[in-house]
């Protein structure tokens, strides 16, 4: 019950402020969509607790959702450790993000249809996480890429903010067109989507081959491969990434929401669950191993000569996801999922800064044209601060994390 409550209550929130959101007090309005994250929050860190401390697993059946022929699959809840270290980290930023939006969108008159997309994003999200097949993972992949084409077109009436979201879109659908190449893949010669019968598969599916044009292509390495294609547009790894800096035409919060915790790690998410598959396709991860290196580099060296304090923060996440899948690809899941953890909350932190800083020079972005504002917003200033020294990695902040 308590797993239902965290995937859904955000849904709940998201149709009640979406429809009847200018019927309901505006104060009503946002403490609803508040409480709807805040409770998830709290109920996240008790399943945390709970697989920290042993081997806790459990799959929650819902509903018989899909049956045509070979093809069934039930709507489930999957818990285990990878789980709930991500429903913590998307409950945890998506509360701050909806009370640090109360103040940021105060000015702004379409406030309740701004939280019902925040809310129904993070309803896509906890979907992703906690799927038990690759159907329902899907689900929740595209309805993350829905939400997202509406919150960074928000602002529609600006042109800029409508190209951004189009492309986001658009590119995005190139990595999912990839994903779907690789369930159809993995359906074909499993006859099933569930998590647990494809990886109890993985031998046969590395051991089987098939042609096109007189060449041979391995089963697996193929899928892999596919799937990866997916993960690198959400992530937005290099030759897929040119979404993520023009994405920052949508409002902050949106920023810190979409592009630091959640959307972006989605394709983390999706290499590190299928681990059991990438484990056994060694060429696949080395591709991994350099695309995420070449990303790496490649961001942070265009952040270097940016001007707009949101797209350098928006590199700076590229950088950072590439040495997520450096990680990944070494097969080091653990270090990749722990630096996810971290860099969700600093970068959070930091995007909602740039925010702060945004709104005390009059909605000015170009740091060319700031200086000494730690005098006018010291705060600001302070905490900014502690979220860059936690990206370089200071002992002292990482040391607090992992305690």
């Amino acid at each position: 019950m308590a797993l239902f409550l965290i995937v859904f209550l955000p849904l709940l929130s998201s149709l009640v402020v979406g429809f009847f959101g200018k019927k309901l007090n505006l104060m009503l309005s946002h403490s609803l969509s508040c409480l709807m994250i805040i409770i998830p929050f709290f109920l996240s860190l008790y399943f945390l607790k709970l697989t920290l401390s042993g081997s806790y697993y459990i799959v929650v059946p819902l509903f018989e959702w899909l049956s045509s022929g070979d093809l069934i699959t039930e709507w489930s809840l999957r818990l285990d450790l990878l789980t709930s270290v991500m429903l913590v980290v998307v409950t945890s930023v998506s509360s701050l993000v909806h009370i640090y939006s109360i103040g940021y969108m105060s000015h702004d008159p379409h406030q309740t249809r701004f939280f019902a997309y925040l809310s129904f994003f993070t309803f896509a999200m906890l979907i992703l996480v906690t799927s038990n097949n690759f159907l329902q993972l899907f689900f929740g992949w595209e309805g993350v890429g829905l939400a997202s084409y509406l919150l960074i077109g928000f602002w529609h009436k600006k042109d800029s903010a409508n190209s951004a979201a189009m492309k986001a879109f658009v590119v995005n659908r190139v990595g999912d067109f990839g994903f779907l190449i690789g369930l159809a893949i993995l359906f074909f010669y499993t006859s099933s989507l569930d998590f647990d019968t494809i990886f109890s598969m993985n031998e046969q599916l590395s051991s089987n081959t098939f042609s096109i044009f007189n060449m041979d292509f391995n089963v697996l390495n193929t899928a892999c491969f596919f799937l990866f294609m997916g993960a690198m547009g959400k992530s937005a790894q290099l030759f897929l990434h040119t979404w993520l800096p023009d994405a920052m035409e949508g409002p902050t919060p949106v920023s810190a929401l979409i592009h630091a915790a959640t959307m972006v790690t989605a394709g983390i998410f999706l290499v590190a669950r299928c681990s059991p598959l990438f484990e056994m396709s060694p060429s696949i991860l080395s591709f991994i191993t350099y695309i995420g290196a070449s990303t790496a580099f490649f961001a942070a060296t265009v952040a270097l000569v940016q001007n707009d304090i949101k797209r350098i923060v928006a590199y700076s996440t590229c950088s950072q996801l590439g040495y997520m899948f450096v990680a990944l690809g070494s097969g080091a899941y653990q270090i990749a999922i722990f630096h996810l953890f971290t860099h969700a909350f600093f970068k959070a932190l930091l995007f909602l800064g740039s925010g702060s800083v945004i709104h005390a020079v009059s909605d000015e972005q170009d740091i060319r044209k700031m200086g000494g504002l730690y005098k006018l917003i010291p705060f600001t200033w302070i905490v900014m601060l502690v979220g860059t020294l936690g990206l370089t990695g200071a002992p002292l902040l990482l040391s607090l994390i992992h305690i």
